[in-house]
């Protein structure tokens, strides 16, 4: 990352608030979002300027710091410097991608294609350079959270309707109102919310090879990256769910050079 002036004055300049005087903007609902950056005036400024506009916002400078503020709260976006102490924020990136299906806009001081490159495929759902213009910025976030926005429905482990839809899935069944995955023993398999539109998906289109332009268009309405990789991450967690092998899965199989295709048991075929 590229050396940034220590001052908050001079890094004011990095991220100059260009909105005219008395113009402020409110996001519609509260956005919780985490500033991963070790330089304590860039946390300033962007928080400064973000809760000016509606946001929540937490900070960290570094993984430690990171870890403890999403174990307090897990945020809506984080924005993830690349140049931190220790693990760096592309460590990171991946970490969060795996574990979690929260929005991660890496920031960077360098204007680097290949940093953006190496963040898409870590993860990232998008990338910004410095110096960069604060609206730019909160119109990212904003672009980001509507990729995740989902209606929640309240999960109803005991008590279900007649008119559930049940899908069976090898050794496990998806319940589609309640948004659950149960195993053989009757134990919730947590989904994350990607996770269960991406299985959905599939399941509404059997035996059809899916490209992963295709699965973003569908669960998250944006346009897939050639260096985008969110999609094989959320489809490996899927298999070890799912496949009672995840090397060599069979319900949700790989089609080279296409992309993806669930492949449903002549059982589970019946009630497709």
């Amino acid at each position: 990352m590229l050396a940034l002036k220590s001052n908050k004055e001079q890094n004011s300049e990095l991220i100059h608030q260009t909105i005219p005087e008395g113009r402020t903007i409110i996001m519609p609902t509260d956005v919780n979002v985490l500033v991963v950056d070790d330089d304590i005036d860039i946390q300033e400024l962007l928080a400064d300027y973000l809760e000016d506009n509606g946001f929540k916002v937490t900070s960290a400078g570094d993984a430690s710091s990171m870890h403890e503020r999403i174990e307090e709260n897990v945020p809506d976006v984080v924005l993830m410097d690349i140049g931190l102490p220790g693990e760096d924020g592309l460590s990171l990136t991946r970490y969060l991608r795996e574990h979690l299906d929260i929005g991660v806009i890496v920031i960077s001081g360098s204007g680097e294609t290949l940093d953006r490159i190496i963040g898409l495929e870590v993860g990232a759902d998008d990338y910004i350079p410095k110096p960069f213009d604060p609206r730019e910025l909160r119109a990212r976030i904003k672009n980001v959270i509507r990729r995740y926005q989902r209606l929640e429905k309240p999960l109803q482990a005991t008590q279900r309707s007649n008119q559930d839809t049940i899908i069976n899935l090898a050794h496990c069944r998806l319940n589609i109102e309640s948004h659950q995955l149960l195993n053989n023993e009757n134990d919730e398999i947590p989904l994350t919310a990607m996770e269960f539109d991406l299985l959905k998906t599939f399941i509404e289109r059997p035996n059809r090879p899916l490209t992963r332009d295709q699965l973003l268009n569908i669960t998250q309405n944006r346009d897939w990256d050639p260096y985008d990789r969110s999609i094989d991450i959320r489809i490996t967690r899927l298999r070890r769910k799912l496949e009672q092998d995840p090397n060599k899965p069979q319900i949700i199989r790989t089609v080279r050079g296409v992309g993806y295709m669930y492949v449903p048991t002549k059982a589970e075929e019946m009630f497709l």
